[in-house]
């Protein structure tokens, strides 16, 4: 399958958040009995909003594009819809998470239980999306529309680009972090993001293993 620029960007997001669940898991190990503790380090917070930016483009500007580019097939649509259903299902178990982590009556057991659950959930979307739903879109659509989602998707990470676009192209090829920056990220800042974002970015220890994270700040 041929990627465009867009879907460089999606797949981009799709394996930052893959490695995020390895390192998660990782973390969770070292914390012990308690994986409490891992879901209160920054890491935690910047794998949520980077995915709830995500997720929050696709379903504003990506699906409703591909729901009406799809009217009249009825099995695409079903595809699409269960892949709307997973990104309820989501919603709800980091909804449930956060709750959990201000009830004291919540434990170990528990986030064990809802942590795990997401990385399973997570890791089955990401795979069905692309599998079923990534080849539709770049056959239904069009350069306006992919336009358009990408335009979304860099004003769902907004303000907080100057950590998630360094965590998003963290380990990425060359190719791909020129392309992400090409799209996400006006001309004028890409010096900054280079001098500033990057290097602030290459200091910051997310899951608490190298340094105190209440000094760190971008």
């Amino acid at each position: 399958m041929t990627e465009t620029l867009d879907m460089t960007v999606t797949y981009a997001m799709h394996n930052a958040l893959r490695r995020e669940l390895r390192l998660l898991a990782g973390a969770t190990i070292r914390a012990g009995p308690d994986p409490r503790e891992v879901l209160r380090t920054a890491g935690w917070e910047l794998f949520r909003a980077a995915l709830h930016a995500h997720h929050s483009a696709e379903d504003d500007a990506l699906w409703p594009s591909l729901r009406r580019a799809l009217h009249g097939h009825p099995f695409s649509l079903v595809r699409l819809e269960a892949i709307e259903a997973e990104h309820a299902a989501l919603a709800r178990l980091l909804e449930a998470i956060d709750k959990a982590l201000t009830d004291p009556d919540a434990g170990p057991d528990l986030f064990g239980e809802l942590t795990g659950s997401l990385a399973t959930g997570l890791r089955g979307h990401l795979r069905h999306e692309e599998e079923a739903v990534f080849p539709l879109a770049q056959a239904a659509l069009d350069q306006e529309q992919w336009e358009w989602f990408g335009r979304v998707h860099a004003q769902r990470i907004g303000a907080d680009g100057a950590r998630i676009l360094p965590w998003l192209l963290d380990g990425a090829a060359e190719g791909t972090a020129t392309a992400v920056l090409e799209q996400l990220l006006p001309e004028s800042a890409h010096r900054t993001y280079a001098d500033r974002w990057q290097p602030a970015y290459a200091e910051f220890d997310r899951w608490g293993t190298r340094v105190d994270l209440t000094v760190t700040r971008f």
